[in-house]
């Protein structure tokens, strides 16, 4: 993959978004906390719906605190992010 364009937000998000294992799910504040900004969940989802190199940089694998999945910035939308996490054996 080429370089990232991107805020340093965004960039440092999506650095995050792909140490997530295939597989496994984080919260957005989940997230947020691990980049050191624990209170930018809701700037992690924005970051997130801004992610033009969705699935190679999988924003599929980050949902909402209460379980459900949130929005899904590649192409198909919430189909696509369910049927991702599906095929990665995440139980949603």
């Amino acid at each position: 993959m080429k370089s990232l364009s991107g805020t340093i937000f965004q960039l440092k998000v999506w650095k995050y978004l792909k140490t997530i294992p295939k597989g496994r799910v984080k919260t957005y504040k989940q997230v947020a906390i691990a980049i050191k900004s624990p209170k930018s969940a809701r700037a992690v989802a924005n970051a997130c719906a801004k992610n033009p190199y969705a699935p190679k940089i999988p924003c599929h694998r980050v949902i909402r605190s209460d379980g459900t999945l949130g929005g899904y910035s590649g192409r198909g939308g919430i189909k696509q992010k369910l049927k991702l996490l599906r095929s990665e054996k995440v139980a949603i």
